[in-house]
């Protein structure tokens, strides 16, 4: 009777610990999960082109300020044009920060899984192109 008890107790416990399992992977590999995550990913990629497309309207602004100083030192330019240059400085180096710790974000989330939204032909409906596997931190040239 003890063994039948025992042996009861083991199956009960594989069948309660097998349901566990599947309810997990379903809460996270289930279609809603998925479309989650996905959508978090195009977000995260959208974020970041637009921190780049920031970063190169800034660089835009220096070269022409840069042009129409040609030939001077920083010292020689009107005060409002280098607090200018300064605030855009600024503004450059937080959109770049942001921008290197989205892209880690998105890297370390990306490395956990086998994502197949990042293939072509596994796409979820409507979407048409893969996401990235990796962004590049941004560097300082």
């Amino acid at each position: 009777m003890k063994r039948f008890a025992c042996l009861l107790l083991i199956i009960c416990s594989a069948i309660v610990g097998c349901s566990e399992t599947a309810e997990v992977a379903q809460k996270e590999l289930g279609p809603k999960a998925l479309l989650r995550k996905y959508e978090w990913f195009k977000d995260a990629a959208a974020a970041l082109d637009s921190k780049k497309a920031s970063i190169d309207v800034y660089e835009g602004r220096f070269a022409r300020l840069k042009e129409e100083y040609k030939g001077k030192s920083r010292s020689d330019w009107s005060r409002e044009d280098r607090e200018q240059s300064n605030l855009w400085e600024q503004e450059v180096a937080g959109i770049k920060a942001s921008y290197n710790s989205l892209a880690a974000d998105y890297n370390a989330a990306m490395a956990k899984a086998n994502w197949n939204f990042c293939e072509v032909g596994t796409l979820p409906p409507g979407a048409t192109t893969p996401l990235p596997r990796a962004f590049k931190p941004y560097e300082v040239k």
